[in-house]
């Protein structure tokens, strides 16, 4: 199975570089994954596509400003840190991509502020540093006042509005981006999901450089995933486990939520309250255990994110919808349009 294979040509204008006005006021593309068939509508009309008893699964990750620019202590360089995971052993301890990471060595030291600076106390592939954060105060509220969203590279323009990189029902701090397929939901929208009866359950994944990661190998098979935290506690996996003995479907929202459900189900059979760390690589081939339908945005040419919907809905039906959306000017990436596979 080779890379190209997921490769598609995007008119660079149809890559979004800006949210929408409403959330919900996104295009929807609808596919059938068992036909083929494929509609199109808005995203504010998706609860006509939920039945009633349908379980919703949304990643309530929140997104912290984890780009945060310093100056190399030695040299006064320039050094740009995106920040990715936290080591689950050592406090304040941080994976990062430095840039530029080449002149970032064991012992070197970039300061922020008066209260961050950052000591590097590891050297790994691929331009990732480990860093030791040194501050005073609260973390994440140092963050808040220093860094910027971490918008993916793809997005030229500067973000307006900070609460728009984060869906409205963000609550675990820890993401280095955003599940974008949750972007779409107003909690205007939700009311009327919970008002049909349709249960709304949450899981956590801290999205890391294993969501957005290229693929730079030509073999699929040997890419290499980076691993990332995720979450589900007992209420959530009681809900799951009841919908799969009853037979409703369970219906993920975005790529983030499907590999945790993914990687839950496929170790204990069951879903199960726990937390740890996944490096799930779902690709064509892949037997799907957890998932019915699947909520998510456009993704990028040859990326796993492309790999991942190619397993639930085929290659060829998701290249013939993504070659549909782009003929009807769909929006494209983060903050671009979306579509259900049912």
């Amino acid at each position: 199975m080779r890379t190209d294979d997921f490769n598609y040509n995007l008119p660079e204008r149809l890559i979004a570089q800006r949210p929408l006005e409403k959330r919900d006021n996104s295009k929807l593309l609808v596919l059938d994954k068992k036909t083929g068939n494929i509609e199109h509508t808005y995203f504010s009309n998706i609860i006509d596509y939920l039945d009633e008893n349908d379980v919703l699964v949304l990643n309530d990750t929140k997104v912290i400003p984890a780009r945060i620019v310093g100056v190399k202590e030695e040299t006064g360089a320039v050094i740009e840190l995106l920040l990715l995971k936290e080591n689950s052993s050592s406090k304040d301890v941080w994976e990062c991509l430095a840039k530029p990471a080449k002149r970032i060595k064991v012992g070197s030291i970039v300061k922020f502020s008066d209260k961050l600076e950052a000591e590097c106390v590891e050297v790994k592939d691929e331009g990732i540093r480990v860093f030791k954060l040194n501050y005073q105060g609260i973390l994440y509220e140092i963050l808040d006042e220093l860094g910027e969203m971490p918008l993916p590279p793809y997005i030229h323009e500067k973000l307006k509005d900070k609460d728009r990189y984060q869906t409205v029902y963000a609550k675990n701090s820890g993401s280095a981006a955003a599940p974008t397929a949750g972007l779409h939901f107003t909690k205007e929208l939700m009311k009327k999901i919970q008002d049909k009866n349709i249960k709304i359950v949450y899981i956590t994944l801290h999205v890391g450089l294993g969501t957005f990661r290229p693929v730079n190998v030509s073999d699929v098979t040997k890419h290499k995933m980076h691993s990332e935290f995720y979450g589900m506690d007992s209420e959530s996996a009681k809900i799951l486990n009841d919908a799969k003995k009853c037979g409703k479907r369970i219906i993920s929202v975005g790529t983030t939520t499907t590999r945790t459900l993914e990687t839950i189900y496929g170790l204990y059979n069951e879903f199960r309250a726990c937390s740890g760390w996944t490096d799930i690589f779902i690709y064509p081939g892949y037997e799907f255990k957890a998932i019915d339908a699947l909520i998510t945005n456009f993704h990028l040419p040859k990326s796993t994110l492309v790999m991942l919907v190619s397993a639930f809905a085929s290659k060829e039906y998701i290249m013939k919808a993504y070659q549909d959306a782009i003929d009807h000017e769909y929006r494209f990436f983060s903050f671009g349009d979306s579509m259900f596979i049912k």
